[in-house]
């Protein structure tokens, strides 16, 4: 549920009310009972909730290529070599 800001066109009494998006507009000031307008706001951020929702959740893993197009190293390492390409 958003909240929306109004402002009181006659005392400028400014308020925040927590609504549902499919409630009507507040018309009438809380404090000097004038009329209020809605106020355009910023926003709010999305809230994710519960476990997860990082971005190497769902990232496809690439393994690193070596020169002559294997999953590793000739000597083992985890990241290609700057030598010549590996002997068949």
């Amino acid at each position: 549920m958003p909240t929306y800001e109004y402002k009181c066109v006659s005392c400028g009494h400014q308020f925040e009310k927590f609504q549902n998006m499919s409630d009507r507009p507040l018309t009438a000031c809380p404090q000097c009972g004038g009329k209020v307008q809605r106020l355009i706001g910023a926003g709010g951020a999305v809230i994710f909730k519960g476990k997860g929702f990082y971005a190497t959740d769902y990232a496809k893993k690439e393994q690193p290529t070596t020169r002559c197009g294997r999953s590793r190293t000739c000597c083992g390492r985890d990241t290609p070599c700057d030598s010549p390409s590996c002997d068949d």
